[in-house]
């Protein structure tokens, strides 16, 4: 098998994990927001601020899910039976979100779509952080199986992980309303802003220091020598860019807080990545130990090498073309 490959793959599902948690991230971020607006039309203002950008953004999700399966089946094989019931929350929720964003702009009373837009907005996010939460602490994994039970990923860790990415996704939600729109709903996601900054802050800082106490592999990366000379920079960046984001805030900036949000979780991310590479299956399965067979991923990569720029390239358009602020009674359309 040639080594190179399963890295390859590695850093594309890791790019497509990425860029879902940060552009999807923000619209339920919105969702998770929606019980503190005051009216219809503030939460009006804030669905169209995402209205143009959100169902395009859940295509990184099915990038990286594909790719996994693709690439790495021996790693989805065990990966989802270990996560059933949280996979399945995660996907219904989304569902139930999708419908009632589109449900909500016809129906002449907002009240049950409302309570399905942020219930599926929040759950969602909080079963995507269950998910990465017991996938950190480790799959029970036996002749390259799952051999656990249907709620070994409800541990108080992984509960942790699904309310700190709560958090972090109210964060870029918070962020993404200070640069998309105006009036008061801008002027009270400032205040929300620097509340979830705090929040995520105090989760990171618990993340960090109960894997550092309770997983010795984890501890070993980050503190054996020479590694925390190399790997003491991440902390201090997330420490300046959390300050950066905290003035960004006070001063009243538009795109900067949002800018800095997502470096924020690019460097949490970074951490998890530096924690746990190259086990795909932590503690015991490697991304060597998962991949798939060289022409399997030879040919699914030629196809996504083609496509990728595609993808980015509406993304990019979308994004360049609804830019500007969305104002109260305003639409795109």
């Amino acid at each position: 098998m040639e080594w190179y490959l399963p890295v390859i793959w590695a850093a594309l599902i890791g790019t497509a994990v990425a860029m879902y948690v940060i552009l999807d991230g923000f619209d339920l971020g919105i969702g998770i927001l929606f019980p503190f607006a005051r009216s219809e039309s503030e939460r009006d203002q804030m669905m169209r601020s995402v209205a143009p950008f959100w169902d395009g953004n859940e295509t990184w999700l099915i990038l990286g899910g594909a790719g996994l399966f693709v690439a790495f089946p021996k790693a989805y094989a065990v990966i989802m039976p270990s996560f059933y019931l949280p996979v399945i929350v995660m996907l219904l929720s989304l569902v139930f979100r999708g419908i009632a964003f589109e449900f909500r702009t016809v129906s002449r009373s907002k009240t049950m779509w409302n309570a399905a837009f942020i219930s599926g907005s929040t759950l969602a996010a909080f079963a995507q952080g269950v998910i990465l939460g017991s996938l950190i602490q480790g799959v029970h994994v036996t002749n390259d199986a799952y051999a656990g039970g249907a709620f070994d990923w409800a541990t108080p860790f992984a509960l942790l992980c699904g309310l700190a990415l709560v958090a972090g996704y109210g964060l870029l939600g918070a962020t993404w309303l200070v640069m998309k729109t105006e009036g008061p709903v801008a002027d009270r996601a400032r205040g929300q802003s620097k509340q979830f900054l705090i929040a995520v802050l105090l989760f990171m800082g618990a993340v960090s220091l109960y894997t550092a106490l309770l997983e010795p592999r984890i501890a070993a990366r980050w503190f054996s020598l020479p590694n925390f000379y190399f790997l003491w920079p991440v902390p201090l960046l997330t420490t300046l860019v959390a300050y950066a984001a905290w003035r960004w805030i006070g001063e009243k900036r538009d795109v900067l807080p949002f800018l800095a949000s997502i470096v924020l979780f690019l460097l949490g991310y970074l951490g998890l990545v530096i924690s746990n590479f190259p086990y795909l299956v932590p503690p015991s399965l490697t991304i060597w130990d998962t991949a798939a067979a060289p022409a399997s991923q030879i040919f699914m990569l030629i196809g996504t090498l083609f496509l990728l720029p595609i993808i980015l390239g509406y993304v990019g358009f979308i994004y360049w073309l609804f830019r500007g602020k969305v104002r109260e009674g305003e639409s795109y359309h």
